[in-house]
């Protein structure tokens, strides 16, 4: 990554977890992937319960395959055979692990679900919810955020999960009402009722969607 944009993000990210810090929610500043994958396993407890909704970003700095492979007890979805039971077992967690689709330059995060099981557990149930954000997902308003999210994210989600929507055909959102629509609902999170819950670890990296 060209220096000069390097400390831009590193300045922009400064920014982002003041706002965060004013919506009760933490943030944390990771110069790279394995900065970020130890700052996301410093706040799993050890034995604790994981689960996540779809995150290609929590992939790719290797936290999936940490949690896997380390002592926590993790819910994957992908291989318990009843998935709606996976998927309720999340809200009782410890820990959920997440992305976001967008995020606004003063803290507040955009997220788009097709079955709601990652937003729905983003608003409530599991103790502690982590995302892994990368800066290219920080917006300067909440208007652009929620076009990034629709129109960058949701797009690319649906060709990578070969469904049929316009979007996934034209690369741009086209307002659909398809069956197979990923846009069923939108969660706007503005602020954090409770401390300790919503941690957000900015990475200075292109990551997800």
């Amino acid at each position: 990554m060209n220096e000069n944009f390097y400390k831009r993000n590193e300045l922009l990210a400064g920014k982002v977890i003041k706002g965060l810090a004013s919506r009760n929610m933490t943030g944390y500043y990771a110069k790279d992937a394995a900065d970020a994958l130890e700052i996301a396993l410093g706040l799993i407890p050890e034995g604790g319960t994981v689960a996540m909704g779809g995150s290609m970003s929590a992939a790719e700095i290797g936290l999936v395959d940490a949690v896997k492979k380390g002592n926590y007890r993790f819910i994957d979805r992908e291989v318990i055979p009843d998935r709606r039971a996976a998927m309720l077992a999340a809200y009782d967690a410890d820990v959920f692990l997440s992305s976001a689709n967008a995020m606004t330059d003063d803290g507040i995060l955009v997220n788009i679900d097709g079955n709601a099981n990652r937003v729905s557990a983003i608003a409530f149930g599991p103790k502690k919810v982590i995302f892994i954000v990368g800066m290219n997902k920080v917006c300067p308003d909440l208007d652009s955020a929620m076009k990034r999210a629709r129109s960058v994210a949701a797009p690319a989600n649906a060709q990578r999960f070969g469904l049929s929507t316009p979007c996934s055909k034209t690369g741009s959102c086209m307002d659909c009402k398809s069956p197979d629509t990923i846009c069923c609902q939108f969660l706007v999170t503005r602020f954090s009722r409770h401390a300790d819950r919503i941690h957000v670890i900015l990475v200075n990296d292109t990551l997800g969607f």
